[in-house]
């Protein structure tokens, strides 16, 4: 028997479909790509936007309609928050929540791997349905982390990366913070490296930023959500921060991290967002020059505060404001992998992606290439960066 995931969404999806893939492995299955053949296909489904639900509806619908024999499930996001999902999707033979399904660990074909360590939110942001979808915030036990980790460290992985729907939110019911399970995973022997997932500013203080940079394992790698450059966008999206405090955090985490990646969330065309408005996003975008920037045209979702709002800004517009700003971050990229070149950094091997290349990451999340022969997956070795391009870094081992 053979099954294909089709994964949509955060990390936390890529995680949870990792899990299910080990499941089924377990029980005898092929996990073979999306493309092939496969007699169940599994789409594990992002409902953040509207569009994420409409390309989720896209696939189940080709799948029925180009494998009739075949067995297609939905689950994720999308059935959890939409109870009609099941009648809306006759073509689905299965439809699962978030609630419903098993986790395991496990990815045979990374270095690399995501651990989900938080579940819920509380924040409520006005665009977003993802506190309706998931629930209470529920955190994964001190014990139970480390257990994980070291099962994932006797099977060979060296770097771990800890995800959650809010992870910043790590703990609270707990009497725990991100730091403790920061510490907890690096202290496991032959965990390399641990990552951290998608923050929310305000909730990282500064005593958590001085205690993550106590850990050596610890890359850096920050992903601020900040989805507004604006005050005023902000207040409407009901964001708990404010530039100004966005930028101290950033501060702080750079001179902790010297030379440390910060990527980002933006959305263009929120409900009210005028051309004033969008133009400080922009120029506050140029000020923090991050290293990425994931940009998104607002997509209204049913249920949501911003669903009703007033004043929304034509689908048109929100789409060339999204063009604009990318052509600004494009620059800060570009930069950013510049200024490491003549740099040695330790690099990750992870896949050989062309004969007689390597490819895998610095600590910042560099993507590097290396001319080699030998598969070295797997090996942590020293890279002087010789060239920087559009989408990463080119070099050559170091010792």
């Amino acid at each position: 028997m053979k099954a294909a995931f089709y994964t949509l969404g955060c990390k936390v999806n890529q995680y949870e479909s990792q899990a299910m893939e080990e499941l089924f492995r377990r029980r005898g299955y092929e996990i073979v790509p999306p493309a092939q053949e496969a007699d169940l296909y599994i789409v594990n489904s992002c409902t953040v936007t509207s569009s994420g639900d409409k390309k989720t509806r896209q696939i189940v619908r080709r799948l029925r309609r180009e494998h009739p024999l075949a067995v297609v499930a939905l689950t994720g996001c999308l059935p959890q928050t939409d109870p009609h999902a099941a009648e809306e999707l006759p073509e689905a033979d299965l439809v699962l929540g978030t609630r419903e399904r098993r986790a395991a660990l496990g990815d045979e074909d990374h270095t690399r791997a995501f651990l989900k360590i938080q579940d819920g939110c509380t924040q409520f942001c006005a665009y977003c349905i993802i506190p309706y979808a998931r629930g209470p915030l529920r955190s994964k036990k001190l014990s139970a982390l480390r257990e994980e980790v070291a099962g994932l460290a006797a099977a060979g992985y060296r770097e771990v990366v800890l995800t959650g729907i809010n992870l910043s939110l790590y703990g609270r019911e707990l009497g725990l913070r991100l730091p403790d399970a920061v510490e907890a995973a690096a202290s496991v022997p032959g965990i390399d490296r641990v990552r951290i997932g998608s923050l929310e500013p305000e909730l990282l203080t500064d005593a958590d930023i001085a205690r993550l940079a106590a850990v050596p394992q610890l890359c850096g790698q920050f992903h601020l959500s900040l989805q507004s450059g604006c005050d005023a966008t902000l207040a409407r999206m009901n964001r708990h921060y404010t530039t100004a405090r966005y930028r101290e955090i950033a501060g702080a985490l750079r001179e902790k991290f010297p030379g440390c990646a910060i990527t980002t969330d933006v959305i263009t065309g929120f409900p009210g967002e005028t051309p004033g408005e969008f133009a400080e996003t922009c120029g506050f975008v140029r000020e923090m020059g991050f290293a990425m920037v994931h940009i998104f045209p607002y997509s209204e979702r049913r249920g949501t505060a911003a669903a009703s709002m007033p004043d929304p800004v034509p689908m048109e517009e929100r789409r060339r404001r999204a063009s604009e700003l990318a052509e600004i971050t494009a620059g800060s990229a570009r930069a950013f992998y510049e200024a490491q070149v003549g740099a040695v950094q330790m690099v990750l091997i992870e896949k050989k992606r062309e004969p007689d290349w390597v490819r895998g990451y610095t600590p910042n999340y560099t993507p590097v290439r290396v001319r080699c022969a030998d598969d070295r997956r797997g090996e942590l070795l020293p890279v002087r960066i010789t060239e920087a391009g559009p989408e990463g870094c080119t070099g050559v081992f170091a010792g």
